[in-house]
């Protein structure tokens, strides 16, 4: 059990109210899930570190992507970029197994951005689960692609659908979104994709976890059958399988997955009897030295926003994530927190789910997971990139 023997220093007392007391009881009601199944030791796995036998100069990839890739300091690609980039540049289909922070958004987007520096009026089409890893994508794509003269459109909810429009009718070339915003331009005849010949599935298991199966059908319905596909996934399932089958030609599979994100997470409870002795021990833990990184999990919007805002009267670097705020607002919390300007978040499971910061030292559920599944998805923020995560939970000793 987490040891609550630290110091505890000077904080203002409080008598507000956090997390879920003025939640109304729903159909989305809690499981009831027995505080061991949250504890459990780090046990990553044991792999032997992989040594490429190539430089990235040594890819067979246009001048100027190089020259990119060399001014953002990277020389040795990654494993799944070591395996994925040289089948891409051959036109293979490829499914790509491999947790975040693996590397896998440069591991296509090479290729693809290869490609379309040699053929300018052809399209690629890249999907994703969120707002936020596809605004993560289009960021790396822009310093991949910088000076080619290459141009995108962006299709995501949170912004303005006229800008979106004028992206494309501009002629953009790299299409970058989620399914619902890409699927309304289809159905409104503002995307045309008949000339799309490469299309990148990241995060497959997130967007069917998220309940987008039929929209991403239906985009993979509307592209020329002769293209080239990649598909990306952290797990494996029946229902992606046929997708799979359904929309790629002799995929060739590279899967660099070693063992369960979570497997690199150390997870134990806090006990508190009070919303008082609660707040008090997120304190003492948040001034820890080894809690460098923070993502805190509530349950409510107003919770989520008056928890970030207590923090930050006790001095704490903090700001919250939740479907109260505007896409603007949301892109700015990200990039403070991704950045260091904020070391703290404070997100509601929904605002969260696209929150792909790779350095991440500690989750901490202030409100408890509705489900199991829910916890996983939330612990498995951090112990990213091969680092060892804490999870910490409160969990209260009485109903």
């Amino acid at each position: 059990m987490y040891k609550n023997n630290y110091s505890r220093s000077p904080r203002r007392t409080t008598t507000r109210s956090y997390g879920s007391s003025n939640r109304q009881s729903s159909k989305n009601a809690r499981q009831n899930i027995h505080p061991s199944r949250f504890v459990k030791e780090a046990n990553p796995a044991q792999t032997a570190d992989y040594t490429s036998d190539n430089n990235f100069a040594d890819f067979a990839i246009h001048p100027l992507i190089k020259s990119n890739i060399a001014y953002k300091g990277y020389k040795v690609p990654s494993e799944i970029q070591d395996k994925t980039i040289p089948l891409g540049l051959l036109g293979n289909d490829v499914v790509g197994i491999a947790n975040t922070g693996t590397g896998k958004t440069a591991a296509f987007a090479v290729p693809i951005l290869n490609k379309l520096l040699h053929h300018k009026t052809e399209q690629a089409l890249i999907i994703a689960p969120t707002r936020e890893l596809a605004i993560q994508i289009e960021d790396q794509c822009k310093k991949l692609a910088k000076n080619s003269g290459l141009y995108g459109a962006l299709l995501i909810g949170g912004l303005s659908i006229g800008r979106q429009i004028s992206s494309l009718r501009a002629g953009a070339t790299i299409i970058i979104g989620t399914p619902g915003r890409i699927k309304d331009h289809l159905k409104q005849g503002t995307l045309d994709l008949g000339k799309c010949k490469m299309v990148v599935l990241d995060e497959v298991d997130r967007m069917l976890d998220m309940g987008f199966i039929n929209d991403v059908r239906f985009i993979l319905d509307t592209l020329p059958e002769q293209r080239q596909s990649f598909f990306f996934s952290a797990t494996m399932s029946p229902e992606i399988n046929r997708l799979i089958q359904t929309f790629t030609v002799n995929p060739v599979t590279v899967d660099v997955k070693a063992g369960d994100t979570s497997d690199n997470v150390h997870q134990d409870i806090i006990p508190y009897e009070t919303k008082q002795e609660r707040l008090d021990l997120l304190h003492d833990l948040l001034i820890k030295d080894d809690v460098k990184k923070t993502l805190i999990f509530g349950e409510t919007k107003y919770g989520t926003e008056r928890l970030g805002q207590e923090l930050k009267t006790r001095g704490f670097s903090v700001d919250s994530l939740h479907g109260g705020k505007s896409q603007s607002q949301r892109q700015r919390t990200m990039d403070n927190f991704r950045q260091g300007a904020t070391n703290i978040l404070v997100a509601t499971d929904v605002a969260a789910r696209g929150i792909d910061v790779i350095d991440i030292t500690h989750v901490v559920n202030f409100d408890l997971p509705h489900t199991y599944d829910d916890y996983t998805h939330r612990i498995g923020r951090a112990g990213r990139a091969g680092n060892i995560g804490h999870a910490l939970t409160f969990v209260p000793t009485r109903p």
